[in-house]
């Protein structure tokens, strides 16, 4: 960082998209008039086409598949029961504590399934 504190990124109107952009395009002018004749612009030609694939294989990675949100992502999980659950009590599921009921009733320690959610209570069964 200079001795000002002020770093070229964090001045108004210089954030790093903007240096990246001087960048490319200082880049693109050595590419285009340092490079002899026909080899500049292939130079170009093949970052374009190289440019273009990778941003078509980020966004086909990012779209695979889509992200499961709110308590009905629960249903399937396993947990374990952190109190007795007769009939109700708290279970753990990926470190957060839940009230929990199981109609069969188990000891803490156990580890369960969740079958339902009603609001903020899960229905729960022994694994």
């Amino acid at each position: 960082m200079p001795e000002s504190g002020v770093s070229l990124t964090s001045v108004s109107g210089f954030g790093a998209s903007t240096l990246e952009a001087v960048l490319v395009l200082i880049a693109l002018g050595l590419a285009i008039f340092v490079l002899p004749s026909p080899w500049g612009l292939v130079a170009v030609a093949v970052a374009a086409v190289l440019d273009i694939a990778e941003t078509g294989l980020f966004i086909w990675w990012s779209k695979r598949r889509r992200a499961t949100v709110g308590v009905d992502s629960l249903v399937g999980k396993i947990g374990v029961a952190s109190s007795n659950l007769w009939p109700e009590g708290q279970v753990k599921i990926s470190g957060e504590l839940w009230q929990a009921r199981c109609a069969g009733g188990c000891d803490a320690g156990t580890r369960v399934i969740i079958r339902a959610v009603e609001g903020l209570l899960l229905v729960v069964e022994p694994a």
